[in-house]
């Protein structure tokens, strides 16, 4: 059996644009160090509504943004501004906690824009949870291409076929997107305990059997899988080695309730640092229902 388990997103209207979340799954929390799986969009923004995450926290847990189409502002706490653009990659670690803001740049407000890409956290190391927050940009040009079988591969993170992404990650992982054109197909690596498959498009088949879109697929471990697709098609290819149980409230995540406990008192009490310029924050909630993406 190549599919281990086929997740169907829950799907999040955010205000003007759409989320799809996948992970994490009742019966599927993490693939992987992945704990966090949204699609967003795609989804058109008319002019003068944009998208506005007001500045929230995170501990323990890395965040990675990565867009196909759109532009976002990101803002954090340690004072970094930075825009991302298509095909670059954001990477956010919260450590020890870190706040950030999510909008539209001011250029794009404007006007009518698309906004579509995949928001993913990565859970830390148990010896790395409480780093010193950080935030790294790197830009699309850097980030590792090449064709074969008529799929174009970027390494978003991690080693794959000879390749290293330089995005900095704490273990083992596997993030790549598959861009197909028409009767192609590539096969994905082996060497990693859990992954998956996310249909971005339809038109995608998994060792030939039809992949729905915007669906998530847990492969079986060691078996060899072969993505391919009849039309163009996208897929996103994501994986690494498990890192044990991981706690997630809200925003936070940790190996360890209490510390979750802690940082949920730390922003009702206001302890966390605050972004430069920022005058709005999302309170604590009383009940979780959602985290926040972004």
């Amino acid at each position: 059996m190549t599919i281990l388990q086929l997740i169907e997103p829950e799907v999040k209207d955010l205000g003007g644009f759409v989320a799809r979340r996948s992970l994490p799954y009742p019966q599927q929390q993490m693939v992987g160090p992945f704990i966090f799986f949204d699609h967003l969009g795609p989804s058109v923004l008319p002019p003068n509504k944009g998208i506005d995450v007001r500045p929230h926290p995170h501990i323990n847990l890395a965040t990675l943004t990565y867009l196909f189409e759109g532009a976002i502002m990101h803002r954090d706490s340690l004072g970094v501004v930075q825009e991302i653009q298509p095909g670059a990659v954001n990477w956010m670690t919260a450590g020890k906690g870190i706040v950030h803001s999510e909008r539209s740049p001011d250029s794009e407000r404007h006007n009518e824009v698309s906004i579509h890409g995949i928001q993913t956290w990565i859970a830390l190391p148990v010896e790395y949870e409480e780093v010193d927050p950080w935030f790294i940009h790197y830009p699309a040009e850097g980030i590792p291409s090449w064709e074969e079988n008529g799929v174009a591969i970027k390494l978003i993170a991690g080693e794959a076929y000879g390749h290293t992404s330089p995005v900095k990650v704490f273990s083992p992982i596997l993030y790549l997107d598959g861009l197909l054109s028409a009767n192609s197909h590539f096969t994905i690596p082996t060497n990693y305990s859990e992954r998956a498959v996310y249909s971005v498009t339809e038109g995608l088949s998994i060792n030939n059997e039809v992949l729905e879109p915007y669906r998530l697929a847990i492969l079986e471990p060691g078996e060899e899988v072969k993505i391919s697709a009849a039309t163009a098609a996208r897929c996103i290819v994501i994986g690494g080695e498990p890192l044990g149980t991981r706690y997630k409230w809200w925003n936070f995540v940790s190996s360890r309730p209490e510390r979750i406990e802690q940082a949920k008192a730390d922003w009702r009490d206001r302890q966390f640092s605050s972004v430069p310029d920022e005058t709005e924050f999302i309170p604590l909630p009383e009940v979780v229902t959602e985290a926040n993406p972004l």
